[in-house]
């Protein structure tokens, strides 16, 4: 009886393995239609996990509130669905939060779950666009009401600090 052959690790991510400096923006107040953004910086780190089926990524911060702040993203592969599925974690809350799923096309990726904002379901989306993989952006945006609508909430622009990939 011979193996199954072993899936292919996708390279979607790749462009995120590394060190980084990052540009936060961020809404003061999530779904009240409020238009002022704190603005902040942080460094992160990414590199792969499980042979390139996944990666986790660590951002670090003091100007994000009055203690240092530390989040934390799990990146996994399901190679059957052909989808990633990424979940959040940070130093305040403790908890992994529910995973937005989805994948890449032409260098912009769509990732959405489920959660709950202040006690209420909202949608999560999370974008992804690595045109320039030396400066990909991020976003995450809100909706109240099923995707009918969309309120972005976080963007990070990030500027690699090295080619050299973590390990």
């Amino acid at each position: 009886m011979s193996k199954p052959a072993p899936h292919a690790a996708p390279r979607d991510f790749d462009f995120l393995h590394g060190h980084w400096r990052v540009r936060n923006e961020r809404l003061r107040v999530r779904l009240a239609g409020c238009t002022e953004w704190d603005f902040f910086d942080a460094r992160a780190t990414c590199h792969p996990i499980l042979g390139g089926m996944g990666n986790r990524d660590e951002i670090a911060t003091d100007d994000f509130g009055d203690t240092h702040f530390i989040g934390m993203s799990l990146r996994l592969f399901d190679p059957g669905a052909r989808r990633w599925s990424i979940w959040w974690a940070d130093n305040r809350r403790g908890i992994l939060e529910p995973p937005v799923s989805g994948g890449f096309a032409d260098g912009t990726g769509i990732f959405e779950g489920l959660d709950q904002h202040e006690g209420a379901p909202v949608r999560v989306r999370f974008v992804w666009n690595s045109l320039d993989p030396e400066r990909p952006r991020w976003e995450q945006a809100f909706s109240p009401d099923g995707g009918a609508t969309w309120e972005t909430n976080w963007v990070m622009r990030f500027e690699r600090l090295s080619s050299e990939v973590a390990t």
